[in-house]
């Protein structure tokens, strides 16, 4: 059964159920602006859906029945965030959550130390990832804008273009791709490698930028150049910014930092955590997480490692995002960005990608090249390093998702990966024709 958007409010609505509110936020029943044909049968349903609750509940147990997938809610900040400014009004429902936490068995730790895993890989199939959490906000405001087609940016692998190229079709909304590639591939088709592949198939417009272009233009004017050409044909697009980092995009993991903080009451006793580990790319997650763990009773310190830029431009950028949300805090006083950026974005050393190989052979823990595996390389090297500083502390490691980014690495990964033969079966097994089933 399709899904489709209420023409009022925007809302798109279980098929079964008609959306609540009308254009004046009153129960349909009351509107005075709508005629309907069956009264009463508005009537029922606006009982009906006061004593299932309001939609301003956002904590996990509102998810746990699945049956709140991409419905949009009202949002609701944690009280301790409840100062920032703009607070956002509304939140879709995008994200498979809460993502679990587990100990990452991860082999030479410094003494006491120990590492947990917070899976935000899994927050799912198509939308898997941390992006995914920016744009539960980020779409609740383009739809809430009438926008009827969504432009973002990003490299050819790029995994926020992947999940908002999902969410928009979602949402019946076009995606229009700004992707950045090499100038000898500008003007060949992409291929179906890895992220294209999801975003092709979703039916996402790709714009091919090359790097060059890229570099001298910058991913604003890029957006507002495509923004002008598609209103100019009618349509309503809504921009969203690299890896979705805007102050909006910023409430995703302030959010996560909530879900982490009753994650820890549920969970056992001694359960805390001293710092925590993630991967920047665009700066949005950092911001997120070192804003929400230093006002919330997390009080984690946040260490970040860039896979791009230096860290000096991320405090930057991330006090941008905080003084956005009129923060009042210094961006260098909540989380500590580290170096990881090796020989550049997306690109990986032998050393990197045998890392990502080795933790999934020991712990079973698939992790990206271009962002969680780099940030993964850099604790690791730090704590080996620096042994003392962590000793002892319980780390929390943010898993950020981008498996799919693994199949742009298949011809450097194939050295690093053998365990593979032709089966040796004796001459005296019995054989027999058609005795395997092949399903």
């Amino acid at each position: 059964m399709l899904y489709t958007r209420c023409p009022y409010c925007l809302h798109l609505p279980n098929p079964l159920v008609h959306c609540r509110l009308s254009p004046q936020g009153l129960p349909l029943s009351q509107s005075p602006s709508l005629k309907f044909s069956n009264a009463r049968f508005f009537q029922k349903m606006d009982a009906k859906l006061n004593a299932i609750g309001s939609t301003t509940d956002t904590d996990e147990s509102s998810r746990a029945s699945g049956f709140d997938f991409l419905t949009k809610k009202a949002y609701s900040p944690p009280s301790w965030a409840s100062h920032l400014n703009p607070l956002p009004s509304h939140i879709f429902s995008l994200a498979q959550l809460p993502t679990p936490i587990h100990k990452w068995n991860l082999p030479n730790l410094p003494s006491g130390t120990e590492v947990w895993l917070k899976r935000d890989d899994l927050t799912g199939m198509q939308l898997s990832g941390n992006k995914v959490r920016k744009l539960e906000f980020l779409m609740a405001d383009a739809v809430a804008q009438g926008a009827d087609c969504i432009i973002t940016i990003g490299g050819i692998q790029s995994n926020h273009c992947r999940a908002t190229a999902v969410a928009a079709k979602y949402l019946n909304l076009d995606c229009y791709l700004i992707l950045r590639i090499s100038k000898v591939l500008a003007d060949q088709d992409p291929g179906l490698t890895g992220n294209l592949l999801v975003e092709r198939l979703a039916g996402a417009h790709i714009e091919l930028i090359s790097k060059e272009e890229y570099s001298k233009i910058g991913a604003v004017t890029l957006a507002n150049v495509l923004k002008e050409k598609l209103i100019k044909e009618g349509r309503r697009p809504y921009v969203i910014p690299v890896g979705g980092s805007n102050s909006l995009g910023t409430w995703g993991y302030i959010q996560a930092v909530r879900e982490i903080e009753q994650q820890i009451k549920r969970g056992p006793s001694n359960i805390y955590f001293d710092d925590i580990v993630v991967a920047c790319g665009s700066g949005g997650t950092i911001a997120g997480l070192s804003l929400g763990s230093s006002l919330s009773s997390l009080k984690a310190r946040v260490h970040a490692f860039s896979v791009c830029d230096s860290p000096d431009y991320f405090y930057d950028f991330v006090q941008g995002l905080l003084d956005g949300l009129e923060a009042g805090v210094n961006s260098r006083d909540i989380v500590l960005i580290q170096n990881a950026k090796g020989l550049g974005y997306a690109m990986n050393t032998s050393e990197e990608l045998n890392l990502v190989k080795e933790i999934s052979k020991a712990t079973g823990v698939v992790l990206d090249p271009v962002y969680s595996g780099k940030a993964a390389y850099g604790m690791l090297k730090d704590m080996s390093e620096n042994p003392k500083k962590w000793e002892g502390r319980k780390v929390l490691f943010i898993h950020t998702g981008g498996l799919l980014g693994l199949y742009d690495k298949v011809d450097q990964l194939a050295p690093l990966v053998g365990n593979w033969r032709r089966m040796d079966v004796d001459e005296s097994v019995p054989r027999q024709d058609g005795t395997g089933k092949m399903f």
